[in-house]
Order: structure tokens, then sequence, then C-alpha cells
């Protein structure tokens, strides 16, 4: 009687596996040249040309509105300027906290558009700057990113 009910555990058991790995098996293919051919090249080379059609149909020109963007600030660049508003800056490793109203520096980059595409930069305009300090011979170079109305140009003179 014990080994009645043990061979119908192990059956009730062994069942559901075994129905279960047949539901995951694929069916084989007909013939085993139909396994290994994995599309016909006709396929093939219609893919490669949609793939191509899809790249070219991509326009590298940037639209409009950022062309005009990228026009305005062009004219900025290389103009010397003078901070106005109280910006303070913990980057420059010879003097920490920093604080850069009233220095002078020249705006050496435009970073709102970044390969031809308009990107979301906080302050668009990195600007160069140089700081003399007691007991160095050269200046210390660092830039700053900042906004346009936290600074003004300054006439050269």
């Amino acid at each position: 009687m014990a080994t009645a009910t043990a061979t119908a555990t192990a059956t009730a058991a062994a069942s559901p596996s075994t129905s279960s790995s047949f539901l995951l098996r694929r069916p084989l293919p007909p013939n085993p040249t139909a396994a290994r051919c994995l599309a016909p090249p006709r396929c093939r080379a219609g893919l490669r040309t949609a793939r191509q059609v899809a790249v070219s149909s991509v326009s590298p020109s940037p639209s409009p509105d950022v062309a005009d963007e990228e026009a305005a600030a062009a004219p900025k660049l290389g103009k010397r300027v003078c901070v106005t508003a109280p910006v303070r800056v913990y980057h420059v490793p010879k003097a920490p906290d920093l604080d850069l109203r009233g220095m002078e520096g020249v705006v050496k980059q435009y970073v709102g558009v970044w390969k031809g595409k308009r990107i979301t930069a906080n302050r668009p305009f990195r600007v160069e700057f140089e700081l003399k300090l007691d007991g160095q011979d050269k200046p210390v170079r660092f830039f700053a990113h900042l906004r346009e109305d936290e600074f003004e140009f300054v006439r050269d003179e």
C-alpha cells in the first residue's frame, strides 16, 4: 500500500514538469536545410535598403530658430565682459569660494547649441577669467559659465 502511494505521488510530481518541457520546445523543421537558412538573400537586401533610406531621410541641417540663436550669439564671442551679478564659484583650486562680481573676462564659447540642436544649458556663455594672486608669477586662468543677464559688455578703449 505504501509503494502504490509513493509511485502515484512520483508520477503526479513528474507529470507537470514533463508537460511544461514539451510546451517550451519548438517543433523541428521538416528538413535540416530549412533550419540553416535564416532568410532568403533578397529579404536581407531589402532590409539594407530600408536602413539606408531611414538614415538618409534625417536632415543634418539645423532648424531655422536654432540657426538664428547661433547667429545671435556669434557676435558676442571674443568680447570683453564684466560680471555684474553676485556669482560664486568653487572650482578654482588656488582661490576657493571666489566671487566673480566686478571681474572682467572674455566670452569664449556659446554652449546653448550643440551639434545643431538646442540643449538646456542654464548658463550658456563660457567666459575665461584670469586671476592674479599674490606670490604667483603667472595669473591663474579658469572658465565659468554665465547667463547673459549676469554680465555686461565692456568697451575696449
